[in-house]
């Protein structure tokens, strides 16, 4: 009984800790929108902050679009060529990088690529007191430092994303044509049957949300870490692991919306 107890405790206190951290989020994100409302950062901070999560990221969305439009080529050409209904593949492809994988894994690798260098970044400066340093010479750290992040990753997410759906739909049915034999013309002519541009708008508006709540966690965890270099790793490894998990549960919660509207 007392192992029981302990246990539920223990579970009790990290369901509590986790509630605690959405609320200061969420704070941090009333304050981000505080300052937004009295005028933008500096242009030279937002063009270094949309090159490094813009630009820099593109190699590793695109190889992640392109490989995931493959892999699902390879899974469902099979079996939908054993029902007869190989031109089904391109739909299928489509609706699926639009809707649910393309947002997804382009949100996962931003948070692993990006939002672990969020959370370091700030990290660092904030055992090394610069962060203290900002407030004794008067400038608020919220909008210094994370208003750039926080917009440049909100709005370079969806780009990110739409060029991760392009390029999967594209190799996946290129792969299907000139790799597994299918005819272009049907295939074609299916997807563009199929596919509405609520598909593009349903997976844009998740990446909207995915980067915008992974540029708050990170910068959350990262301003707030303390204890040295360790400090650094363990608020570096906590941004990471719930920014991937709130990507999850949100992808969950705006499709149960979404599809409402569909």
């Amino acid at each position: 009984m007392n192992f029981i107890s302990s246990y539920a405790g223990h579970i009790g206190s990290n369901i509590l800790i986790g509630f605690s951290g959405v609320g200061r989020v969420i704070i941090l994100f009333l304050e981000v929108m505080k300052w937004l409302g009295r005028g933008l950062p500096s242009r030279k901070s937002l063009v270094q902050q949309m090159h490094f999560i813009g630009v820099e990221s593109l190699p590793v969305v695109l190889t992640t679009g392109a490989f995931t439009g493959a892999v699902l080529v390879y899974a469902l050409y099979p079996e939908l060529s054993r029902l007869g209904v190989r031109s089904w593949v391109g739909p299928l492809i489509a609706k699926s990088l639009t809707q649910q994988l393309g947002p997804t894994l382009s949100g996962l690798m931003l948070a692993g690529r990006v939002g672990c260098s969020m959370a370091a970044e700030l990290g660092y400066m904030s055992v090394s007191e610069q962060i203290d340093a900002l407030k004794t010479m008067g400038t608020n750290p919220v909008r210094y430092l994370v208003l750039p992040r926080v917009i440049c990753g909100t709005l370079m997410t969806p780009f990110l994303t739409a060029f991760a759906m392009f390029i999967g739909i594209s190799a996946g049915l290129i792969l299907a044509v000139w790799g597994l034999g299918a005819e272009w013309h049907y295939i074609w002519e299916m997807t563009c049957s199929f596919m509405e541009p609520f598909d593009f708008f349903r997976g844009l508006l998740k990446a909207f949300f995915f980067g915008l709540t992974t540029s708050l966690i990170c910068c959350y965890k990262g301003m707030n870490a303390t204890g040295g270099a360790e400090g650094v790793g363990k608020a570096t490894t906590d941004s990471n692991v719930a920014s991937c998990i709130t990507i999850l549960m949100l992808n969950l919660f705006l499709t149960m919306i979404l599809v409402q509207f569909a």
